[in-house]
């Protein structure tokens, strides 16, 4: 009796031949019809999609990245994935990336060099074809890597690095800024929350700094700093240590909504008057921000902008291009609401 030979099981992983036996067409044209559809006819590519989603084929992205040097994928590291912040800059970055055929590998590194590090040489493995980067405080080992990788990288929301590709705004200047506006509102006490205190942060208060020190009017007892994931919780219990250290403060800088808008919530249950008692100023206008009650004055960051551009000027670099800035700086807007 003739050897019958067994169907195929459900672990084994569908391959090009598998198609192309199914079609009854070469592997070469299942191949190019994936690849390149207008080559073949819309009846033949009809049949291979048909092949295609009847064996669950799944196309080897390595082995394709491998023949055809590169992958179709970008890696982009952000330090949050829960910070609208962060999402918006995702946003812009899909429109550009998507629109022009790319996948993204995304990677949360939660605000830690290390994690940074490890999922970085973890995408390295795949090969992509550039990387953007939404961090300002890599280790040494990333460093490295970034300054001997031919792998196109640009840089997002910060502009401190002046031999690299970036796109974002000062956040010195924006941190100056508020503070002005508050010395012109007349406000003379004026006090900092802050939390993360990731590299940004810390340029956001050193403008908030240098302002109030032109005016001869430093306020260090103002100041709480906290190392940790902010919080609108987190925002609550900072106007309570200010109340008890520093109550003669007339105003908060907060690095940031979160802790603006739970200074202001706490402010109302403790029947603290915005702005007459306590004007009160936050950081990145998130949607919430000009909805509060009374509405927060901030500053505007344009996140979406930023990750469209970012992944605009990637775009040119992988393709062997030179952008026609390596900086752009896409500035901000102060936000001048009821709270101050």
């Amino acid at each position: 009796m003739p050897i019958r030979k067994s169907a195929p099981t459900q672990s084994k992983r569908p391959t090009l031949a598998d198609i192309a036996a199914r079609v009854g067409v070469s592997s070469i044209t299942v191949s190019r019809a994936i690849s390149s559809p207008q080559l073949v006819s819309e009846e033949l590519r009809s049949r291979i999609d048909i092949a295609i989603a009847e064996l669950g084929y799944i196309p080897n992205r390595a082995a394709r990245a491998l023949a055809r040097a590169h992958s179709d994928s970008v890696a982009v590291l952000i330090p949050s994935l829960s910070n609208t912040v962060f999402t918006d800059v995702l946003a812009g970055v899909h429109d550009v990336l998507h629109a022009n055929g790319y996948r993204t590998l995304i990677g949360n590194t939660r605000y830690s060099p290390e994690e940074e590090e490890n999922i970085f040489r973890a995408y390295l493995e795949h090969s992509p074809d550039g990387v953007l980067l939404a961090s300002c405080d890599q280790t040494p080992m990333v460093q490295q890597l970034l300054q001997h990788t031919r792998i196109p990288v640009v840089h997002m929301m910060d502009l401190s690095d002046p031999q690299s590709c970036c796109v974002g705004l000062n956040q010195f200047d924006a941190g100056y800024a508020m503070a002005r506006h508050l010395l012109q509102r007349g406000y003379r006490r004026i006090g900092a929350l802050g939390a993360q205190l990731d590299p940004r942060v810390l340029q956001r208060l050193d403008g908030y700094r240098t302002a109030l020190q032109e005016a001869g009017l430093a306020f260090p007892k103002g100041e709480i700093l906290e190392a940790i994931p902010s919080s609108i919780g987190l925002g609550v219990g900072m106007l309570g240590r200010i109340v008890e250290q520093a109550p003669e403060c007339d105003a908060l800088f907060c690095c940031n909504d979160d802790l603006a808008l739970g200074v202001l919530f706490e402010a109302q249950r403790r029947q603290i008057r915005v702005p007459e008692q306590l004007a009160v100023a936050g950081f990145n206008d998130l949607a919430a921000s000009a909805w509060s009650s009374p509405s927060l004055t901030t500053i505007a960051t344009p996140r979406y902008d930023i990750g469209h551009a970012a992944a605009t000027m990637l775009l040119q670099k992988m393709r062997g291009e030179t952008p026609p800035e390596s900086h752009i700086d896409l500035g901000f807007s102060l936000m001048a609401r009821e709270s101050t």
